[in-house]
């Protein structure tokens, strides 16, 4: 009998303080970090047509997505910055780490030595070559500090061998840190009617270093001028913000629902959610109808040269404004002309350029990008 009732006061004992320990961890507030990406020192891409700071974009954007966050329920937001200071790339991540942060958002604005270059795209930590330059610039912001060498372990952003340690990353946190990036592409979609170059993985520093689940937002590319334009406006910014904090909102809807924890956030059943699904449901229709929906168009590509060339240079002949973009090899300025929005036409362009440059041949342009043989192949008739 006595041992009964011990084993039913234990019993007790452990259900009232497990309850007890449940309730603390429900109320421990969820920790966002915003990393404004750049400041001070480091002004991160400067635009071409209106020279607009990266480091200016970031650091709107965050503010009015911190605006936004903190008006939740048991969410705690933590800046790297708040103003136009410089921050070491290492600090951006042990600020988040040192704070035990749940997640790590980190803002940039794209750039690109082609013009034509656009759309947004959300990173994770990881290897990829095509996305290598990416890395290399922003990761050279480690390049401002005196005691770079010593401060990342011998890293060199822009060295390639350097890249290869983080083929071997494996993060535990990489599943939750996909979802947030495919949430935020599909708000960016929605919300600001921009085009989205997808999720991707690279490897950048300041992700490699966070000890959560992790992102790196690029908003667009301020090399291009309409681009530009768009980021330079305040109302664009709201835009992007409130994505990103719809994305947010879906995000710990379900780390709350898989830790047990009760969701008091917004509602997401509300008109946010509507637009998500909305791109949901219409998914299967834009990939069926992906080419009617792209923006596509022929071209003539007649000069390949080892050394840049203006737009409007005179050995082009009159097909001028030329395009210009960066491959690899000895001859990787490609300069093509036109824009002819059927196969036909462009095929009656490449005969006239032909009559000035003999190798000209017709390429595909999609969204800004010019496509390879086997990629082009699909839009040939």
């Amino acid at each position: 009998m006595k041992n009964s009732f011990l084993y039913y006061i234990g019993v007790v004992f452990l259900i009232y303080f497990g309850n007890i320990l449940f309730l603390h961890s429900a109320e421990k507030p969820f920790v966002v970090v915003l990393d404004a990406g750049h400041g001070g020192k480091d002004a991160g891409a400067i635009g071409y047509s209106l020279k607009l700071k990266e480091k200016n974009v970031n650091l709107k954007t965050v503010l009015k997505l911190g605006k936004l966050l903190e008006k939740e329920e048991n969410v705690k937001v933590i800046y790297t910055r708040k103003k136009d200071v410089f921050i070491p790339l290492d600090e951006r991540a042990q600020i988040a780490n040192r704070a035990k942060a749940d997640l790590f958002i980190s803002i940039h604005t794209n750039s690109a030595q082609s013009r034509s270059a656009k759309g947004t795209e959300t990173y994770t930590v990881g290897s990829s070559s095509a996305n290598l330059e990416v890395a290399k610039r922003e990761n050279a912001v480690m390049l401002y500090e005196e005691d770079y060498k010593t401060r990342y372990q011998g890293f060199d952003p822009n060295s390639s061998e350097s890249y290869i340690m983080f083929d071997f990353l494996q993060s535990k946190y990489l599943e939750q840190s996909i979802g947030l990036a495919s949430k935020i592409e599909k708000q960016f979609v929605a919300n600001c009617n921009r085009y989205s170059r997808g999720v991707k993985q690279a490897g950048f520093w300041v992700l490699k270093q966070a000890a959560m689940p992790a992102v790196l937002v690029e908003l667009g590319y301020i090399s291009n001028a309409e681009e530009e334009r768009y980021l330079s406006q305040d109302e664009s910014l709201d835009k992007f913000a409130k994505s990103l904090y719809r994305a947010f909102l879906s995000y710990k809807k379900e780390h709350d629902n898989r830790n047990g924890v009760v969701y008091k956030g917004t509602d997401l059943d509300s008109e946010e959610t509507k637009s998500e699904k909305k791109v949901s449901e219409e998914k299967k229709e834009v990939v069926k109808d992906s080419v009617a929906k792209e923006e596509i168009y022929y071209a003539v590509q007649f000069c390949s040269s080892s050394e840049r060339k203006p737009l409007d240079c005179r050995d082009f002949h009159g097909f001028i404004p030329a395009k210009e973009y960066v491959e690899t090899g000895k001859y990787k300025y490609k300069y093509v002309y036109g824009n002819e929005k059927t196969f036909k036409e462009g095929l009656a362009l490449r005969d006239k350029v032909k009559q000035k440059f003999k190798d000209a041949f017709l390429v595909v342009i999609r969204n800004g990008e010019k496509l390879s043989t086997e990629e082009a192949r699909k839009y040939y008739k």
